[in-house]
């Protein structure tokens, strides 16, 4: 495919080559990701179509986990974005992310340490900083919610039991399971992620509400410091 067709307008290009109405005619899955990024954006500027724009974006970012892991604030600082534009890739990405999850009216769950990875890595894989997450399950296992407890680097200061168990305790939920990324993508547990771990088991056993696993994930990988006896 040509580059000199991302100097021309989405309008100014042949029918069959239209991203809306390729999706329509052939299905979503036979576009690219410039050309699905192209029908998000809509419109490019002066210089080049959404589609030029779009294949900016992912040279920019370096691809599609990139910019799902950007902040608006670094999106709209892109010549003909703005913050309309990322707040629209960044509610296409949150969709993107709750459906990988299966949130919803449905109630997923969890029998293994592999179920909880599932829906837990969608929220946590490829973000720039460490993101502490929970599943709120009830006395089948079942997810009620899931929530974000603290963003930043895992420390025993920033998370603290009352951050953990306010909601838990609120939601009446029976067990809780835990879990954080490591932006480096090497899910190998440090001492410190062990021993907040440990910390918030104890808690949990005071306040009644069981702390079933605490998940690490990586890039591609995760760990499940239960299933390697670590807790």
């Amino acid at each position: 495919m040509s580059t000199s067709r991302y100097t021309l307008t989405i309008k100014d290009l042949p029918a069959d080559e239209r991203p809306r109405e390729r999706l329509v005619k052939y299905g979503a899955e036979s576009l690219s990701n410039a050309e699905l990024l192209a029908i998000i954006l809509r419109v490019g500027t002066a210089e080049c179509s959404a589609i030029g724009l779009a294949e900016h974006l992912l040279g920019k970012f370096e691809g599609l986990k990139g910019i799902a892991a950007a902040d608006i604030e670094s999106l709209s600082q892109i010549k003909g974005l703005g913050t309309a534009k990322a707040a629209q890739i960044k509610a296409m990405v949150e969709l993107g992310k709750r459906i990988a999850a299966n949130v919803g009216h449905s109630r997923p769950a969890v029998r293994s340490p592999q179920d909880a990875a599932d829906l837990l890595i969608p929220h946590l894989q490829g973000e720039p900083q460490e993101h502490f997450k929970c599943l709120l399950l009830n006395a089948k296992n079942e997810v009620l919610k899931t929530r974000t407890v603290t963003i930043g680097s895992l420390d025993a200061s920033l998370i603290t039991p009352r951050d953990l168990f306010r909601e838990a305790i609120s939601a009446n939920c029976a067990g809780v399971i835990i879990a954080h990324n490591h932006p480096s993508g090497d899910p190998t547990p440090s001492q410190e992620d062990i021993s907040v771990s440990k910390r918030l088991i104890q808690a949990g056993q005071v306040v009644g509400i069981e702390v079933l696993d605490h998940l690490i994930i990586g890039d591609g990988r995760w760990i499940s410091l239960k299933e390697r006896g670590l807790i």
